[in-house]
């Protein structure tokens, strides 16, 4: 009784209703619309249809989406404050739980969205009547015609404005054409769409299904032919399948790389490659085990409202695999792309890819170069902070050869610029280079342990630790801090060892006295003494007795005061010679650089320094010739009047070739005064001088080295000993054997005026001798001095001849001086060096040559 008196009430109240909105609104207007009228009657019965209906809302029951459209809603509207305030209210209403909550949360979320809609509706409308007619009560005719043209202005479609829009279908058409579709499907479809939806999804594990295989003709995983689906289905089927066709390459590959390994050609880069991509093959896997679960729901009619949302179509699996397929698709390109590569190479050929504006993508390579790249930036603390190369797989951009201990810097270690990954640069990359080279040349050829406590200082000051990961990818700046202020320290400390332990400026200055001749007082000592002796064939000279006569120049001369470690390694050396050699020829000296002097001073360096010292050693020999011809004809210059009144003409003969000599002398004199001069101050002590302070600003061994190779250069080039300068050093060797020449022709032409003038003494003692005898006899058949006077005929003509032919030998060379110094001179001024441009200012200061020569 008391459901019977229920429904006579709401009945009741649907009457009262539907009277109320015909007598508002009607068509046409009624007065007081009875109840008995066809018109109210139709009225009444829709009004109760539409209460009485199981309809549902065409959307998906998600009370996250229905709340992200609300926001979405406010947003666009300008309520960005709003927005916000129904976010905090929405999470406080969907943490509710248990006892008291609303379990059909999104049900609420929609009325009061649907409400919302409708009340701005009703707010923009001008009287109430046109909010019921937004409604879709305010007309309630039920008339064919109006139907039609009500649904042909609405599209058919369910809803408006957000409110859902129900149609009076007394025939039920549409439950009709539900079936009629349903049938539709069946008759085009072979297999069910849950069928396909497994296959797909063993498909996308590898795996082949009943319907849909792996096709190896067309490579990838295709619905087979005999089965009868329509052409959409199918092309859908194959573009899902795509992710099992990348799966199958990615997880081939990981197959593959580890049951190659330990292979080189797999290292350890790749192997965190292979986990990295294993790692989001694991997320995958998650992925298809929740829609596998989906997957047994089942996929409801479109007619019928589905128990659950959690049913999964292939539309539904292509909305799932769209961030899937993206990973996937840049997996199975990275794996393509170093499927050749390995180490550095490999992480730089990754990076390049990362290299992207999609977030996602961004974030996927950023979370795989964090583990493909953790053995690399091992490898770089590992030989930045301990020097050690830990790269079993020749897979780090730092390669190391075994060497012997002077090649250490220079040849054991380098940069391999195919594994240098491109997020390290190639500055970047020569300073890790250096820093780790510092301290295995400290380690081994210094045999220092002070880096350890120069690295632990570098690590706090960029703000890490030398323990193992502490570096990453993605932290190149932290890489970059860690690596300069390593290299500032361990390079620093390494200079401190080569200055001040092993004395490196004091032997530099060393060899620049001895090896250079810089040592005045020694090299003059050194040449007196030895003179003797290297004028003998080669062949028949001790280097023991030169050992010693060495030793007997060091005792004799400044050069004493040094350090005896720095003496101790100045030693003679006797080049090799040929038969026709003299001591001169294959004479010279060297410097001992032991370890780890002997990285700088390499034996290229020293055979440098050695072809700087034969030149430096000819010139002062020449000088040291000049010298001797000079004392030679000092003492003789009064030597012309010894000579008698009827030796006039042999007087003359004589004044003019000594004058001759001496001019020659004069000469050749002021060309190597002027040469010596130039070499000595404008080529060593400018070079020097420069080359000191390059020591004091350098800040790592390499600029050390680089400022000695510079000075060694300098020296090189201003002293004619350069590739561009030999047919100047030529020329400039053949003036100084012709020097040499002369001063054998000047001390023959002195023996000869010597010999000349003991006979001349002799011959007038001897005449005297024979008047005293001729006296005493009274010999009268003899005449008087017939035979002096034969003898001092004899005495002229050889004194004739002897002068003429040293006159012509003098001024033959004086030809050949003249010619040969013209042609070097006449070279110098067309030599690119600019110095040797102002050699040539000094030898021509006068303008002398110049204007003998006007070429010049």
């Amino acid at each position: 009784m008391e459901e019977e008196e229920d429904q006579q009430t709401i009945l009741d109240l649907v009457k009262e209703l539907v009277n109320r909105l015909l007598s508002q609104n009607p068509k046409p207007p009624i007065s007081n619309p009875s109840p008995n009228s066809p018109d109210f009657q139709n009225s009444l019965r829709y009004a109760i249809r539409i209460l009485s209906s199981r309809l549902t809302p065409s959307i998906a029951p998600d009370a996250a989406a229905i709340s992200e459209s609300i926001k979405r809603g406010l947003a666009t509207r300008g309520k960005s404050s709003q927005a916000l305030t129904f976010s905090e209210l929405y999470n406080k209403f969907a943490s509710k739980t248990g006892s008291g909550s609303i379990d059909n949360k999104w049900a609420v979320l929609y009325l009061l969205k649907i409400i919302s809609e409708d009340k701005k509706t009703a707010q923009n409308a001008s009287n109430p009547s046109l909010f019921l007619s937004n409604m879709g009560l305010n007309e309630l005719d039920l008339s064919n015609e109006s139907r039609v043209l009500r649904n042909s202005k609405r599209g058919d479609k369910g809803h408006d404005n957000g409110v859902l829009v129900v149609t009076k279908d007394p025939e039920n058409l549409r439950e009709i054409a539900f079936r009629e579709f349903v049938n539709l499907i069946k008759e085009e479809n072979e297999v069910s769409e849950e069928v396909l939806v497994r296959d797909v999804l063993y498909a996308c594990q590898g795996i082949d299904g009943k319907y849909v295989k792996f096709d190896a003709n067309v490579d990838g995983y295709v619905l087979l032919d005999s089965i009868k689906v329509p052409r959409g289905t199918r092309v859908m089927v194959r573009k899902l399948c795509e992710l099992g066709w990348l799966f199958r390459k990615v997880k081939g590959y990981i197959s593959e790389s580890m049951d190659r390994f330990p292979d080189e050609d797999v290292g350890t880069v790749r192997q965190a490659f292979c986990a990295a991509l294993q790692n989001e093959l694991l997320d995958y896997y998650k992925l298809l085990a929740v829609l596998e679960v989906q997957a047994m729901n089942p996929i409801p009619l479109v007619s019928e409202t589905a128990s659950s949302g959690n049913y999964l179509s292939l539309r539904r699996l292509l909305v799932w695999f769209t961030e899937p397929i993206v990973k996937m698709r840049l997996m199975a390109v990275l794996v393509d792309k170093c499927r050749v590569l390995r180490g550095g190479a490999m992480a730089g050929a990754i990076h390049l890819h990362a290299q992207h504006g999609d977030p996602l993508v961004n974030e996927f390579m950023r979370s795989l170069l964090l583990c493909v790249c953790s053995p690399l930036f091992e490898m770089v603390r590992s030989w930045v902070l301990e020097g050690q190369l830990e790269d079993i797989f020749a897979e780090f951009f730092v390669v190391g050869q075994p060497v012997k201990a002077e090649s250490l810097w220079r040849e054991g270690y380098r940069l391999h610029a195919g594994m240098l990954p491109s997020f390290i640069s190639q500055p970047l990359a020569q300073r890790i280079l250096r820093t780790g080279k510092s301290i295995n040349f400290l380690r081994a050829c210094c045999d220092d342990h002070g880096w350890a406590d120069a690295t632990t200082e570098a690590a706090a000051a960029a703000g890490t630790t030398t323990r193992r990961g502490s570096l990453g990818y993605g932290e190149t700046d932290a890489l970059e801090t860690l690596v300069v202020e390593a290299a500032k320290r361990i390079d620093k400390h390494l200079l401190d060892v080569m200055y001040t332990r092993y004395k490196f400026k004091e032997h530099c200055l060393a060899i620049k006295r001895y090896l250079l001749l810089g040592q005045g007082d020694f090299v003059q000592y050194l040449m007196d003494i030895v003179g003797k002796e290297l004028s003998e064939p080669a062949n028949t000279i001790s280097s023991f007795q030169l050992a010693g006569l060495l030793e007997s120049s060091i005792r004799s001369s400044n050069a004493q005061y040094d350090d005896r470690d720095i003496l101790d390694r100045l030693r003679v050396k006797m080049m090799p010679h040929g038969t026709g050699d003299r001591g001169w020829d294959v004479f010279s000296l060297e410097y001992d650089a032991r370890v780890p002097l002997d990285t700088v001073f390499t034996e290229s360096v020293m055979a440098r320094y050695l072809r700087i010292f034969n030149f430096l050693w000819k010139l002062r020999r020449v000088e040291h010739a000049l010298i001797g011809a000079w004392k030679t004809m000092k003492p003789n210059c009064i030597t012309s009047h010894s000579f008698t009144k009827p030796q006039h003409a042999v007087k003359l003969q004589l004044l003019s070739t000594l004058r001759r000599c001496q001019v020659l002398w004069n000469q050749m004199n002021h060309f190597i005064t002027n040469l010596q001069y130039y070499i000595m101050f404008e080529v060593l002590e400018v070079s020097w001088s420069n080359f000191s302070n390059e020591m004091e600003v350098a800040r790592d061994l390499d600029d050390l080295l680089a400022a000695h190779d510079k000075y060694l250069h300098s020296i090189v080039e201003k002293s004619l000993l350069g590739e561009r300068s030999q047919s100047l050093y030529k020329s400039l060797f053949v003036l100084f054997d012709l020097i040499l020449r002369f001063r054998s022709h000047a001390d023959r032409l002195y023996e000869g005026i010597y010999e000349l003038q003991a006979r001349t003494r002799a011959s007038s003692l001897s005449s005297r001798d024979k008047n005293r005898s001729w006296r005493q006899t009274r010999n009268k058949t003899s005449e008087p001095g017939s035979c002096l006077n034969d003898g001092r005929k004899a005495l002229e003509e050889h004194a004739g001849e002897f002068l003429q032919n040293m006159g012509q030998e003098l001024e033959a060379i004086s030809k050949e001086y003249t010619v040969l110094l013209e042609g070097f001179l006449s070279q110098l001024p067309m030599q690119q060096h600019v110095d040797l441009k102002f050699l040539f200012f000094r030898l021509d200061f006068a303008g002398f040559y110049s204007q003998l020569c006007p070429g010049t």
